[in-house]
Formats: structure tokens, C-alpha cells, sequence
């Protein structure tokens, strides 16, 4: 897991555009946007001043930058290193719990019932890595 330096975003300095063109970040007069000189999207500080949102947006979720000091890292809903291992973490732990409650409450037919929580949870985590990802 990266931890990355929390750098304020300064208005007044020129940045690279983080869509992967080449071109600038140039601050907007009288608001605290920054326009790229290339592709002409706008960029919006977010409140806390170290992240930038894309106005303008085809995507259905804003997408996010973070400044590291030398590049834009792309962040997701929860910030690209936490989102994997909360995926992994929440279906071991929903593993560990619901097989003993299985073999406990079931007679003959453990095996199909663990397969069965098996399945669900397997399905579960790939339907939350799919609306998750980017």
C-alpha cells in the first residue's frame, strides 16, 4: 500500500492536464477552477484543496486526482488503495462467519449449503468490484 504526500494545490501554479495529454493546467480568473489549454477540460478544487474533480464529465461518477508532487494519481470512490483489499477483507470475513453457521444449522446436506454461501459470496464480490472499479 503507497501512502502519498498530502501537497495543497496552489491556483496560481501551472500543472500537467491529468488526462494523459500533453498539455497545462492553467488557472481560471476569478474562480478557483484550472483549465487545461490542450483538451479544454475544467478541473475544480475540492474543498479540502488537494484533490481536483473533472467538471465536465462523461463518466457517471467524477473522476479524481490527487497531486503527489511530481504526477496526478488517479483516485476512485474510496481511493485506489483501499478498495481491492475492503473487497477482499469483507468477503473472507462474511467467509469465516456464514460457513460454521451452515455446518451448524444444516443436517446432511452441508456441503451443497457451503457451496451455495460460496457462490453468493463470490458473487457479491465480483458485483461490488464491478460498480467500484474504474
Amino acid at each position: 500500500m503507497r501512502f502519498y504526500s498530502n501537497y495543497k494545490i496552489d491556483l496560481n501554479e501551472e500543472y500537467p492536464c491529468p488526462c494523459r495529454r500533453k498539455g497545462r493546467l492553467l488557472p481560471i480568473i476569478l474562480t478557483e477552477a484550472m483549465g487545461c489549454d490542450r483538451c479544454q477540460q475544467i478541473f475544480v478544487v475540492t474543498d479540502t484543496g488537494k484533490e481536483i474533480e473533472q467538471l465536465s464529465s462523461v463518466y457517471p461518477y467524477k473522476r479524481r486526482w490527487r497531486w503527489n508532487g511530481k504526477s496526478w494519481v488517479s483516485q476512485g470512490m474510496w481511493g485506489v488503495e483501499t478498495s481491492l483489499p475492503l473487497l477482499v477483507w469483507v468477503t473472507l470475513v462474511l467467509l469465516i462467519i456464514s460457513i460454521p453457521l451452515v455446518i451448524r444449522f444444516t443436517g446432511g446436506t452441508t456441503l451443497f449449503f457451503a457451496m451455495m454461501i460460496g457462490l453468493i459470496l463470490i458473487l457479491f464480490s465480483f458485483s461490488f468490484w464491478l460498480n467500484y472499479r474504474r
